[in-house]
């Protein structure tokens, strides 16, 4: 196999026509120039040059190498820097967060996508447990959690806070603890920790949201309201997906006695190196959800 080395300094001996300057370019001696000249010509058994009136011109072979070496040098260099280079700019990012998170942060994360377009946003919605599944098997980057992990594996950190609230169909303004019991409770994949944080806090009576029927379940973000809006259950949502749904005349956000705040962690791989693209998106998130 040829020595890489060998070849970088052959092609800059034959651009510089000197070596003196090939050692001064390359800083190494100018024996080594000669003695890596001498070991490339002995690996491809020919000689590349030849002496001339004023310093040297190349064979045929020399011609035809040099050719062919300059294009592998150019493409190792190349390697060298893509390798090498942490642009904070540049580079697929996988992020993953519950629906509610999502439907606020993605559309802001696209369009610094449009200014950086090389910086890919890969986005996923998945309720909790998933998204900590995915972040202790690298398959994401960044995670959005509204629960605590413990795990060493897991770098948490708590950036913002969002209310909960309690809906139910327009027709219900006075709502009780029987009127809940009655409706029945629309679940989606985060839907009994939601219920029993805002509901623990707010009725008495309330011991578990398992006690209480459920009417139907959605996965959909978009879709966990309307079978609220045609009256046939109540839900907890965090504030943003509430404020998103299409119909709001159709549903009623109950006051609640005590208001109910969600925490906001961004997670990641507890690791030593961390790729400046992910610093800069996990910056970034932070900064959206606190405005």
């Amino acid at each position: 196999m040829i020595n890489p080395v060998f070849l970088r300094t052959f092609c800059t001996l034959v651009e510089t026509k000197h070596f003196t300057k090939t050692a001064e370019q390359l800083f190494i001696t100018q024996s080594a120039v000669s003695q890596h000249l001498r070991k490339l010509e002995d690996l491809l058994g020919e000689a590349l040059i030849q002496k001339a009136v004023k310093g040297f011109v190349l064979t045929p072979t020399g011609e035809q190498t040099y050719q062919e070496a300059k294009t592998i040098v150019a493409t190792l260099q190349s390697f060298k820097e893509k390798v090498t280079t942490d642009s904070e700019h540049v580079g697929v990012v996988k992020i993953m967060s519950p629906g509610s998170i999502g439907l606020r942060l993605y559309p802001q994360l696209l369009s610094l996508q449009t200014q950086f377009p090389e910086l890919i946003i890969h986005y996923q919605f998945a309720p909790n447990s998933s998204i900590i599944k995915a972040l202790q098997q690298g398959d994401i980057d960044i995670g959005l959690v509204t629960e605590h992990a413990n795990s060493s594996l897991l770098n948490l950190e708590e950036v913002a806070q969002e209310p909960l609230q309690l809906v139910l169909p327009a027709k219900f303004k006075n709502a009780t603890f029987d009127t809940l019991k009655q409706l029945g409770f629309i679940n989606h994949p985060d839907g009994h920790h939601h219920a029993n944080q805002l509901l623990k806090a707010n009725f008495a009576e309330f011991t578990h949201i398992k006690d209480i029927k459920e009417s139907g379940f959605s996965n959909q973000i978009g879709l966990i309201l309307t079978p609220v809006s045609i009256g046939l259950g109540f839900t907890v949502l965090p504030q943003s997906a509430v404020a998103s749904f299409a119909e709001p005349e159709k549903i009623h956000i109950h006051e609640l006695t005590k208001p109910s705040m969600e925490p906001v962690y961004l997670v990641t791989q507890n690791k030593r190196h961390t790729a400046k693209r992910l610093l800069f998106v996990y910056n970034k998130i932070k900064t959206l959800l606190k405005n």
